[in-house]
């Protein structure tokens, strides 16, 4: 199944060559989760980092379906609430 990884920050050092703009598109096998993905890329598991599938906070085992869109990006630090909120969507 095919999805869409957007990586941001530090973490698009992770990108693969394919990429561009800290987007690229992967083949994945069905069954795959978050897990997979980032072990795929190269992410070390003890990297902080924030996962979002489809816009939505996701675990490191959370389950891909096909066309999804995977999010990674260093955790934010200070800041209000809503100022983190606008920050967040702006990277979507």
């Amino acid at each position: 199944m095919r999805i869409e990884v957007r990586l941001f920050a530090n973490l698009a050092a992770f990108l693969p060559p394919h990429g561009r703009d800290g987007v690229a598109e992967f083949e994945i096998p069905d069954g795959s989760t978050v897990a997979d993905v980032t072990r795929q890329l190269g992410i070390p598991p003890d990297l902080a980092r924030v996962v979002l599938v489809n816009g939505r906070d996701a675990g490191s085992e959370a389950p891909l379906a096909p066309r999804d869109v995977v999010t990674i990006f260093p955790p934010l630090a200070g800041g209000s609430p809503s100022l983190v909120a606008v920050a967040l969507g702006r990277l979507l």
